[in-house]
């Protein structure tokens, strides 16, 4: 009988032990699983994860300007020294994480010679959904600015508009068909974010990117139907402008003045 006894006092020992065991066990169960479900929330949440279902602003991001130059010589045929300057252009802005001004291109050339195609290329390395990206805007001038008299209703809309996206998205690009065509009152409503200012009603548009594409406003003398494909805007202390004309049997050249 006091074996008996003495195997129930054990079996109640093994019992109790093997309760504290599992009590033991338990809440380092629940902290791991509780860690586990952090960890994976924290994944889910994370910005590069939640980039890839939709679309963010990438400010940061560098461009890849092996991938822009091949896609230029590969689609824009005859325009060898366009593609110098845009490549130069992009990526001295690009690369610099603190520019004094936004980049501002102008395209110039007749029907035909890839102004539009260019800024569809520069668009699309900039922001991977291009044209239909949300940090991409296209403005044509004869379709969004038709009415003359309602110049200050477009002077107001468009800063709105610029100042809103450059908010959300300081890399945001904005390109400006038909130039020529534009009102110089609309016009007036963009130069204030092209300056050299930090900041414009607490808003820094420095990151932004503008592209003014137009017909050539002249023909030169010496050709008949001259195409000039690319007039980008001059350089912090350099005063000559630099354009590229392409047509005749001369082919492209570039031109200082």
């Amino acid at each position: 009988m006091w074996r008996a006894a003495r195997l129930g006092r054990g079996v109640a020992l093994g019992l109790l032990l093997t309760v504290h065991a599992v009590a033991a066990f338990e809440p380092m169960t629940v902290g791991i699983a509780i860690g586990a479900a952090s960890a994976l929330t924290g994944y889910l949440s994370y910005k590069d994860l939640y980039c890839r279902f939709a679309e963010c602003c990438r400010e940061e991001q560098r461009l890849n300007a092996s991938a822009l130059k091949l896609e230029l010589e590969k689609k824009l045929f005859g325009q060898h020294l366009a593609t110098e300057v845009i490549l130069k252009a992009l990526t001295g802005f690009k690369n610099n994480k603190n520019p004094k001004k936004p980049l501002t291109l102008s395209l110039h050339g007749w029907a035909g010679t890839g102004k539009n195609f260019v800024s569809q290329i520069v668009a699309e390395n900039l922001h991977s959904k291009g044209l239909k990206s949300n940090f991409v805007h296209l403005f044509v001038s004869t379709l969004h600015f038709p009415h003359e008299q309602q110049i200050k209703l477009y002077q107001d809309q468009l800063q709105g508009w610029i100042r809103g996206n450059v908010s959300a998205c300081a890399s945001s690009v904005f390109i400006f068909d038909e130039m020529d065509k534009l009102h110089p009152g609309v016009i007036d409503a963009i130069k204030p974010f092209l300056d050299y200012y930090e900041q414009v009603d607490g808003v820094s548009y420095r990151k932004a990117i503008f592209i003014f594409l137009r017909w050539p406003v002249a023909q030169r003398t010496d050709r008949p139907k001259p195409h000039r494909l690319l007039h980008p805007l001059p350089p912090p202390g350099v005063q000559t402008r630099e354009d590229v004309y392409t047509g005749g049997d001369e082919g492209p050249r570039l031109c200082h003045r």
